[in-house]
């Protein structure tokens, strides 16, 4: 039986496969990537050292750079995905270390942007909106409040700190009050500024149950000591004077002392909202408690009116 050695000598030494050899040799020696690394390393490279280091210099030359053969993550050609080659120099030879490319980059960067965004019972498309898809055509009072929240941004962006006070924004159902909170909050993420939105009613109702599992207090302090709380959809839930005075009023009284930016929307009016809030199910008119929960929205919010026709129907 022939040995081992001398059968790999054999085939090493056919014509095909130093034909084949010589070809892959040369296509990699053609990389630019490779040329590069070379020039970059000739006092320490030479032809046994390439030729030694050939199975990593093909592997980085057949790969794919800055994402020019991928079509996405997911179709990422590379032994890892999401991560590009990079030649150096390891232990006398070449070999072959693996970074993440820009497509991966990119990606984690939208990851982590969206865990700037914490959001309960609010839709989806709500969180993904922009504020460059916010339709301002003939629309008066939509131009005022993306240009107040634009403002809101760029005191940001010019000194580094939040504004005390977030927006009030009302109008009638279905114009897009959600969809410009939204909008912001995904403009504060990629700021690195924590926001947590929040539908009021169902959250109110939540709260109510939270009594039984004793989660109340940890989600009570989850909401207030939000970096920016946005409260969607004020004045739509059923008023008790619980909910009014010590989960509201609780949230807000800490917002206020903390100097704590919070936004909110509503189909009421300032003067309307205290109306609704000064009234319970069970009939209770109580004037001073509700002119309270308003004094604390004054506070922290700015009221901007926001007008157009319902797009939900």
């Amino acid at each position: 039986m022939e040995r081992i050695g001398d059968a790999l000598n054999r085939v090493v030494k056919a014509p095909t496969f130093a034909t084949r050899y010589e070809e892959l040799r040369k296509e990699v020696m053609e990389s630019p990537g490779v040329q590069q690394f070379l020039s970059d390393h000739s006092t320490e490279v030479d032809k046994e050292i390439v030729d030694r280091s050939l199975n990593k210099l093909y592997e980085y030359a057949t790969a794919s750079h800055r994402c020019d053969k991928c079509p996405n993550l997911d179709g990422c050609t590379n032994i890892m995905k999401g991560f590009e080659p990079k030649l150096l120099m390891a232990r006398g030879l070449i070999d072959v270390e693996y970074m993440k490319c820009p497509t991966k980059l990119a990606d984690e960067e939208v990851r982590n942007v969206a865990k700037m965004v914490d959001s309960m019972y609010m839709p989806k498309d709500v969180m993904a909106a922009k504020l460059q898809n916010i339709d301002m055509f003939f629309d008066e009072s939509r131009v005022k409040v993306v240009r107040v929240a634009k403002d809101f941004l760029n005191a940001i962006d010019e000194t580094g700190k939040l504004p005390e006070r977030g927006l009030y924004i009302y109008g009638p159902f279905g114009i897009g009050k959600s969809f410009i909170l939204g909008a912001l909050a995904n403009e504060l993420a990629t700021r690195k500024i924590r926001t947590v939105a929040v539908y009021v009613p169902e959250f109110l109702r939540e709260i109510k149950q939270s009594i039984q599992d004793q989660s109340l207090n940890e989600k009570l302090d989850f909401v207030k000591k939000a970096q920016v709380l946005m409260l969607d959809d004020i004045g739509a839930e059923a008023v008790t004077a619980w909910t009014r005075d010590d989960v509201l009023g609780t949230i807000l009284q800490y917002r206020m002392a903390e100097k704590l930016p919070t936004f909110f929307t509503s189909n009421f009016n300032l003067d309307d909202l205290e109306h609704h809030l000064a009234h319970t199910q069970r009939g209770e008119k109580e004037v001073v408690k509700a002119a309270r929960i308003m004094e604390r929205i004054r506070m922290v919010s700015i009221p901007v009116q926001l007008d157009g026709e319902n797009r939900r129907r």
